[in-house]
């Protein structure tokens, strides 16, 4: 096995299939002779030319139009955002035609394109660049929405995206580009799109995360357990749509209390419709209130007050004691 941070992860998953399968195209802003402005797409227009590994201009509404009509015309289109907070101007092409065309033409057409989208705080960036979009990527129908924890994760989440015959917005959170290196196989894995994973099994509460707020939430649960010896389940989402509401719902009915753990503001958020979930399916098994633990009501703030917004360690622990105390 290989150590690979996040960013190292992705472009090895990107070489994988662009390797496999020719019909596989990266484009946007920079990703060629730059390599991507966080270098994801570092040598790939080297390997596999400018036919394949397309810089475009400044435009994402045009990145995201011509991976649709790439992807109709029968190829796998891998495009770049650069940055969250700028992916609202993909949102009328994704939304009114990618999401839609599998419906509108009965199943004689799929889309199989993916999106990706760096994205959170956590890096001192500028304004529109440290947004945290998942509830709005993860609302229309048709649009599934992923985000790695990990590289290993990061790796096998972009081989099953890129396999997927339908839209995929690939969210990944930049914090965790290079904070730190997993153990990646040298064969390749593909997840399940649609499937969270149980990181450790416990007994007395329940508490998911996804992205970035995975590397905070493994330190918080790891906190109290060496505090008090609590008996945590810890879930990585994986998925934010479709939500795996089996694997959610059958751990709470197990410890009867959930805490969640997000990146983004409160309200309106993944957490809310993990909350609603459990409402809907394993109500009667809850012993105490669902804690959210989440960004704050407010545009992200510049890098002078961003980890006074973020979630730390410390809030998460907070949460997640105070379900165990109720």
């Amino acid at each position: 096995m290989a150590k690979l941070n996040m960013v190292q992860a992705i472009n090895l998953a990107l070489d994988e299939m662009m390797a496999e399968d020719p019909s596989v195209i990266v484009l946007g802003e920079d990703v060629g002779v730059d390599g991507g402005v966080f270098r994801v797409t570092e040598g790939l227009i080297e390997k596999y030319g400018e036919a394949r590994v397309i810089d475009t201009p400044l435009a994402e509404s045009a990145i995201i139009g011509t991976a649709i009509g790439m992807a109709l015309a029968g190829l796998k289109p891998v495009g770049e955002m650069q940055f969250c907070g700028f992916s609202y101007i993909m949102i009328p092409q994704l939304e009114g035609h990618g999401s839609r065309y599998r419906s509108r033409t009965h199943g004689q057409f799929h889309v199989p394109l993916v999106m990706r989208v760096p994205y959170g705080g956590g890096v001192r960036a500028l304004e529109h660049h440290s947004e945290s979009r998942e509830a709005s990527l993860g609302h229309f129908p048709g649009v599934k929405v992923v985000i790695p924890s990990g590289p290993r994760n990061a790796r096998s989440l972009m081989r099953a995206a890129i396999l997927d015959p339908d839209p995929v917005v690939y969210m990944e959170p930049k914090r965790s580009y290079r904070a730190f290196k997993e153990d990646v196989p040298e064969t390749p894995e593909t997840v399940e799109i649609g499937k969270a994973q149980v990181i450790q099994e416990g007994t007395d509460v329940t508490v998911i995360a996804w992205g970035a707020m995975m590397h905070t939430t493994k330190k918080a649960v790891e906190e109290i357990r060496q505090a008090r010896g609590a008996s945590i389940e810890l879930i990585d989402l994986l998925t934010i749509s479709p939500m795996d509401t089996e694997t959610i719902c059958a751990s709470v009915r197990k410890t009867g209390r959930l805490a969640v753990v997000q990146e983004a503001p409160l309200s309106f958020g993944p957490a809310s419709e993990i909350i609603a979930t459990v409402n809907d399916h394993a109500l009667m098994h809850l012993e105490a209130p669902v804690k959210r633990v989440c960004g704050y009501d407010v545009v992200t703030p510049y890098f002078g007050r961003e980890n006074l917004y973020m979630p730390t360690v410390g809030r998460a622990r907070r949460g997640i004691e105070e379900v165990l105390d109720f």
